[in-house]
Protein backbone atom coordinates (compact mmCIF):
# COMPACT_ATOMS: atom_id res chain seq x y z
CA UNK A 1 0.00 0.00 0.00
CA UNK A 2 1.01 3.22 -0.61
CA UNK A 3 1.58 6.52 1.23
CA UNK A 4 -1.64 8.50 -0.22
CA UNK A 5 -3.46 4.67 0.62
CA UNK A 6 -2.21 4.60 3.45
CA UNK A 7 -3.10 8.41 4.63
CA UNK A 8 -6.91 7.60 2.80
CA UNK A 9 -8.02 4.94 5.11
CA UNK A 10 -7.43 6.89 8.33
CA UNK A 11 -10.90 8.51 7.29
CA UNK A 12 -10.05 12.06 8.76
CA UNK A 13 -13.83 12.47 7.78
CA UNK A 14 -17.11 11.03 9.25
CA UNK A 15 -18.78 11.35 5.18
CA UNK A 16 -17.16 9.27 2.05
CA UNK A 17 -18.19 10.57 -0.96
CA UNK A 18 -19.51 7.43 -2.94
CA UNK A 19 -19.59 7.13 -6.64
CA UNK A 20 -19.86 4.71 -9.61
CA UNK A 21 -16.68 2.78 -10.99
CA UNK A 22 -18.54 2.22 -14.90
CA UNK A 23 -16.55 -1.14 -16.33
CA UNK A 24 -18.13 -2.25 -19.44
CA UNK A 25 -16.69 -5.82 -19.19
CA UNK A 26 -17.67 -6.42 -15.35
CA UNK A 27 -21.30 -4.61 -15.71
CA UNK A 28 -21.80 -7.09 -18.76
CA UNK A 29 -20.53 -10.45 -16.79
CA UNK A 30 -20.40 -9.60 -13.08
CA UNK A 31 -22.78 -10.31 -9.93
CA UNK A 32 -24.52 -7.55 -8.38
CA UNK A 33 -23.39 -7.66 -4.57
CA UNK A 34 -26.49 -9.18 -3.09
CA UNK A 35 -27.10 -11.64 -5.82
CA UNK A 36 -26.64 -15.40 -4.87
CA UNK A 37 -23.47 -15.73 -6.80
CA UNK A 38 -21.52 -13.52 -4.49
CA UNK A 39 -23.26 -15.08 -1.25
CA UNK A 40 -21.71 -18.20 -1.83
CA UNK A 41 -18.99 -17.79 -3.53
CA UNK A 42 -17.52 -14.43 -3.19
CA UNK A 43 -18.38 -14.58 0.68
CA UNK A 44 -15.09 -16.67 1.74
CA UNK A 45 -12.66 -14.42 -0.54
CA UNK A 46 -14.09 -11.12 0.64
CA UNK A 47 -15.27 -11.92 4.40
CA UNK A 48 -18.65 -11.47 5.36
CA UNK A 49 -18.14 -7.80 6.75
CA UNK A 50 -17.23 -6.56 3.42
CA UNK A 51 -19.89 -8.45 1.55
CA UNK A 52 -22.48 -6.76 3.89
CA UNK A 53 -20.59 -3.28 2.95
CA UNK A 54 -20.60 -3.62 -0.61
CA UNK A 55 -24.43 -4.54 -0.51
CA UNK A 56 -25.23 -1.51 1.23
CA UNK A 57 -23.15 0.51 -1.24
CA UNK A 58 -25.08 -0.81 -4.04
CA UNK A 59 -28.57 0.22 -1.98
CA UNK A 60 -27.05 3.49 -1.93
CA UNK A 61 -26.03 3.89 -5.77
CA UNK A 62 -29.54 2.55 -6.86
CA UNK A 63 -30.84 5.35 -4.85
CA UNK A 64 -28.81 7.86 -5.86
CA UNK A 65 -26.78 6.82 -9.16
CA UNK A 66 -25.32 10.13 -9.33
CA UNK A 67 -23.50 9.20 -6.17
CA UNK A 68 -23.70 10.21 -2.57
CA UNK A 69 -22.41 10.50 1.25
CA UNK A 70 -21.88 7.57 3.48
CA UNK A 71 -22.38 8.30 6.71
CA UNK A 72 -18.72 6.35 7.97
CA UNK A 73 -20.19 6.00 12.01
CA UNK A 74 -23.27 5.18 10.90
CA UNK A 75 -22.89 2.72 8.72
CA UNK A 76 -20.21 0.94 11.12
CA UNK A 77 -23.15 0.85 13.63
CA UNK A 78 -25.39 -0.96 11.23
CA UNK A 79 -23.16 -3.51 10.38
CA UNK A 80 -22.09 -3.92 13.78
CA UNK A 81 -18.32 -2.91 12.86
CA UNK A 82 -15.94 -0.07 14.88
CA UNK A 83 -14.53 2.88 13.85
CA UNK A 84 -12.02 2.95 16.98
CA UNK A 85 -8.70 1.76 16.28
CA UNK A 86 -8.05 4.74 13.27
CA UNK A 87 -7.07 3.14 9.67
CA UNK A 88 -6.90 -0.67 11.72
CA UNK A 89 -10.78 -0.03 12.50
CA UNK A 90 -12.95 -2.72 11.36
CA UNK A 91 -14.74 -0.78 8.82
CA UNK A 92 -11.50 0.64 7.61
CA UNK A 93 -10.28 -2.78 6.46
CA UNK A 94 -13.69 -3.86 4.96
CA UNK A 95 -13.15 -0.67 2.93
CA UNK A 96 -9.59 -1.73 2.11
CA UNK A 97 -10.65 -5.43 1.04
CA UNK A 98 -13.15 -3.67 -1.18
CA UNK A 99 -10.71 -1.80 -2.79
CA UNK A 100 -7.35 -4.46 -2.54
CA UNK A 101 -10.23 -7.25 -4.53
CA UNK A 102 -10.57 -4.70 -7.38
CA UNK A 103 -14.37 -3.90 -6.43
CA UNK A 104 -13.27 0.13 -5.85
CA UNK A 105 -10.63 2.81 -6.07
CA UNK A 106 -10.13 5.68 -4.55
CA UNK A 107 -10.14 8.75 -6.07
CA UNK A 108 -9.37 11.32 -3.74
CA UNK A 109 -8.85 10.86 0.17
CA UNK A 110 -12.45 11.34 0.69
CA UNK A 111 -14.03 10.08 -2.39
CA UNK A 112 -14.79 6.19 -3.13
CA UNK A 113 -15.70 4.42 -6.45
CA UNK A 114 -17.65 1.21 -6.21
CA UNK A 115 -18.17 -1.16 -9.01
CA UNK A 116 -21.63 -2.26 -9.47
CA UNK A 117 -21.05 -5.75 -9.65
CA UNK A 118 -18.30 -8.14 -8.60
CA UNK A 119 -16.35 -10.32 -11.32
CA UNK A 120 -16.62 -14.10 -11.50
CA UNK A 121 -13.87 -15.33 -9.32
CA UNK A 122 -10.54 -16.10 -10.85
CA UNK A 123 -8.70 -19.63 -11.17
CA UNK A 124 -7.05 -18.44 -8.39
CA UNK A 125 -9.59 -17.37 -6.34
CA UNK A 126 -11.42 -20.33 -6.77
CA UNK A 127 -9.03 -22.13 -5.63
CA UNK A 128 -9.09 -20.71 -2.12
CA UNK A 129 -12.90 -22.07 -2.05
CA UNK A 130 -13.13 -25.82 -0.26
CA UNK A 131 -13.67 -28.69 -2.53
CA UNK A 132 -17.00 -28.28 -2.25
CA UNK A 133 -17.12 -25.03 -3.12
CA UNK A 134 -15.31 -25.22 -6.04
CA UNK A 135 -17.32 -28.28 -7.38
CA UNK A 136 -20.45 -26.31 -6.90
CA UNK A 137 -18.74 -22.87 -8.73
CA UNK A 138 -19.06 -25.13 -12.02
CA UNK A 139 -21.94 -26.72 -11.36
CA UNK A 140 -23.43 -22.70 -11.12
CA UNK A 141 -21.78 -22.01 -14.68
CA UNK A 142 -22.62 -24.93 -16.01
CA UNK A 143 -26.57 -24.37 -14.98
CA UNK A 144 -26.34 -20.38 -15.51
CA UNK A 145 -24.91 -20.73 -19.46
CA UNK A 146 -27.41 -18.80 -21.53
CA UNK A 147 -27.93 -20.40 -24.86
CA UNK A 148 -26.80 -18.06 -27.37
CA UNK A 149 -27.44 -18.06 -31.27
CA UNK A 150 -24.25 -18.25 -33.16
CA UNK A 151 -25.02 -14.46 -34.48
CA UNK A 152 -25.35 -13.17 -30.55
CA UNK A 153 -22.43 -15.34 -29.36
CA UNK A 154 -20.08 -13.97 -32.18
CA UNK A 155 -21.34 -10.31 -31.36
CA UNK A 156 -20.78 -10.48 -27.42
CA UNK A 157 -17.41 -11.81 -28.11
CA UNK A 158 -16.82 -8.95 -30.55
CA UNK A 159 -18.08 -6.62 -27.86
CA UNK A 160 -16.23 -7.70 -25.12
CA UNK A 161 -12.97 -8.02 -27.13
CA UNK A 162 -13.17 -4.57 -28.21
CA UNK A 163 -14.17 -3.50 -24.19
CA UNK A 164 -10.99 -5.50 -23.28
CA UNK A 165 -8.81 -3.53 -25.42
CA UNK A 166 -10.05 -0.43 -24.74
CA UNK A 167 -9.26 -1.07 -21.03
CA UNK A 168 -5.40 -1.48 -22.21
CA UNK A 169 -5.34 -4.91 -22.74
CA UNK A 170 -3.22 -6.42 -25.70
CA UNK A 171 -4.30 -8.76 -28.31
CA UNK A 172 -3.04 -11.92 -26.63
CA UNK A 173 -4.54 -11.28 -23.27
CA UNK A 174 -7.31 -10.46 -24.83
CA UNK A 175 -7.60 -13.71 -26.44
CA UNK A 176 -6.98 -15.75 -23.56
CA UNK A 177 -9.47 -13.84 -21.53
CA UNK A 178 -12.24 -14.89 -24.16
CA UNK A 179 -11.08 -18.80 -23.43
CA UNK A 180 -11.56 -17.96 -19.83
CA UNK A 181 -15.00 -17.05 -20.50
CA UNK A 182 -15.60 -19.93 -22.78
CA UNK A 183 -15.72 -18.80 -26.06
CA UNK A 184 -14.50 -21.12 -28.60
CA UNK A 185 -10.50 -20.44 -29.82
CA UNK A 186 -11.90 -19.88 -33.22
CA UNK A 187 -14.07 -17.38 -32.10
CA UNK A 188 -12.13 -15.47 -29.85
CA UNK A 189 -9.28 -15.01 -32.23
CA UNK A 190 -11.52 -13.42 -34.71
CA UNK A 191 -13.48 -11.24 -32.05
CA UNK A 192 -9.63 -9.85 -31.39
CA UNK A 193 -8.93 -9.37 -35.20
CA UNK A 194 -12.32 -7.74 -35.20
CA UNK A 195 -11.53 -5.87 -32.58
CA UNK A 196 -8.26 -4.29 -33.36
CA UNK A 197 -9.53 -3.14 -36.76
CA UNK A 198 -12.70 -1.12 -35.18
CA UNK A 199 -10.03 0.61 -33.47
CA UNK A 200 -7.18 1.20 -36.04
CA UNK A 201 -10.57 2.59 -38.19
CA UNK A 202 -11.45 6.24 -37.83
CA UNK A 203 -15.17 7.63 -35.92
CA UNK A 204 -17.16 5.97 -33.54
CA UNK A 205 -17.15 1.87 -34.16
CA UNK A 206 -17.38 0.96 -30.57
CA UNK A 207 -20.99 -0.20 -31.88
CA UNK A 208 -20.67 -1.81 -34.88
CA UNK A 209 -20.43 -5.69 -35.70
CA UNK A 210 -19.89 -7.73 -38.26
Amino acid sequence: MDRMETAELTFPTERLAISTWPDPVIDELGHDPRSAYVERFWLAILGPSTVWLLRRLADGLDASPDGYLLDLPDTARALGLGMRGGRHSPLVRSVERVCRFGAGRWQGPEELSVRRKLAPLTRAQLERLPPSLQAEHHAWLERDTPVASAAELRDRAHQLALSLLELGEDAAGTERQLHRWRFHPALAHEAVDWARRQREEPGDTGARSG
